[in-house]
């Protein structure tokens, strides 16, 4: 019988975010040899148990540098205002790569892709004001993502 390790995390459904992408920029190639992209955030929203309330629009967006082995590298930097009004920063990183070449392709031309053909993961960093909204800044969390044409869905969860 295999028993999960004593000290295994458990998940929480914290919140969605769907963020709208615009103005997608290229330095290609980077000094880096790869390919750097600027995308800024456009407009969101956030639902979920924990927390609800939008993307600042234009606050930030995600410089993401695409390796050769198609890999995508991703820093997203942007704010989030609750629906109290409280101003939270967002630092997210991860990675994005697509499962065949053929799904690298259609995203590449942002069609739809079923969440199955790709990875998506990342792991966010809140810096929340004291109050309410402090939890966030207290926890460790990561995000499952859906990449939507011209948009990001991504689910985070509270590590407990």
């Amino acid at each position: 019988m295999n028993q999960p390790h004593p000290f295994q995390p458990h998940l929480e459904h914290a919140f969605t975010i769907s963020i709208e992408l615009a103005g997608l920029q290229w330095v290609k190639p980077s000094s880096r040899g790869e390919m750097r992209a600027a995308i800024y955030a456009a407009s969101g929203t956030i639902e979920g148990p924990r927390l609800n309330g939008t993307v600042i629009p234009m606050s930030g967006g995600d410089f993401p540098l695409v390796r050769p082995n198609g890999v995508i590298d991703f820093d997203a930097r942007y704010l989030l205002k609750a629906d109290d009004g409280a101003v939270i920063y967002l630092q997210n990183c991860g990675y994005r790569w697509a499962k065949t070449p053929e799904v690298a392709e259609r995203m590449s031309r942002n069609e739809a892709v079923d969440h199955t053909e790709y990875y998506m993961r990342c792991t966010p960093r809140f810096d929340a004001p004291a109050g309410p909204h402090e939890w966030m800044s207290q926890h460790v969390f990561v995000g499952v993502a859906e990449k939507v044409p011209h948009a990001n869905r991504i689910h985070y969860f509270t590590v407990l």
